[in-house]
C-alpha cells in the first residue's frame, strides 16, 4: 500500500463505474475522508463481496485518514467473498484487547493498551494499534504506536511510532512483507 493513488484506483474498481469515478475524484481533490465513506457505503449498498485482505486494506486507509473509528462498524458488515484470507484479515472487534505482560513489555511506554487489528493468515502474527488509557477509562482516539506481535501474540516483533507519516501503512506493509507465504514462516 505504498502508492496511495494506485491503491485508491484499484479499490474504485469495486464500485459501479460512475461511483468508482466519484470515489477517484475524492483522491484528486484531497477529500479522502469523504471518499472512504463513499467506498464503504457503495460496497454495502451494492452488496459487493470483498476479500478479507481488501477489508484490511480499507481499514488501514481509514486509519491513515482518521476515519477508522467511524467506518469500522460498517466495514465489518461488508459481505465477505467466502474465501479464507489469503494474506491479511481484519480481527478488530470492539470487545477484545490483546493482553499479557509480555506484549505490554515490548511496547515503548507504560499504560499502553494493545488492541488487535489485522492478522496475517500466513504466519499468525497480528498488527495491533497501541492506545493509551485515558484518565476517564476510555482508550485514546488515535493510536500511539503500531506493533506487530509474534505468532503466539505474546511479544512484540516490530514497533512503529504513530507520529511518523505513513506509520499505519508502514506497519501493515511490515506485517505482510516479512512473511514467506510458501513456507508459512516469518522471515
Amino acid at each position: 500500500m505504498t502508492d496511495g493513488g494506485a491503491t485508491w484506483n484499484r479499490l474504485a474498481a469495486l464500485l459501479p463505474a460512475a461511483q468508482g469515478e466519484e470515489f477517484k475524484d475524492c483522491w484528486a481533490i484531497a477529500e479522502q475522508e469523504a471518499g472512504l465513506g463513499l467506498l464503504v457505503s457503495g460496497i454495502l449498498r451494492d452488496d459487493v463481496a470483498i476479500s478479507e485482505t481488501v477489508r484490511a486494506e480499507i481499514s488501514v486507509l481509514a486509519e491513515v485518514w482518521g476515519e477508522r473509528e467511524a467506518l469500522a462498524p460498517r466495514l465489518r458488515r461488508c459481505r465477505g467473498d467466502g474465501r479464507p484470507a489469503s494474506t491479511a484479515y481484519l480481527i478488530e472487534r470492539d470487545d477484545v484487547l490483546v493482553g499479557g505482560d509480555t506484549v505490554a513489555a515490548g511496547l515503548s511506554g507504560s499504560g499502553l493498551v494493545p488492541v488487535p487489528w489485522i492478522g496475517c493468515a500466513r504466519c499468525g502474527r497480528a498488527l495491533v494499534r497501541v492506545h493509551i488509557r485515558e484518565p476517564w477509562g476510555d482508550l485514546s482516539y488515535a493510536a500511539e504506536q503500531y506493533a506487530i506481535t509474534t505468532p503466539d501474540r505474546t511479544a512484540v516483533a516490530r514497533l512503529f511510532p504513530a507520529g511518523t507519516a505513513g506509520a499505519a501503512e508502514q506497519a501493515f506493509g511490515g506485517l505482510l512483507e516479512t512473511c514467506d507465504p510458501a513456507a508459512g514462516q516469518v522471515l
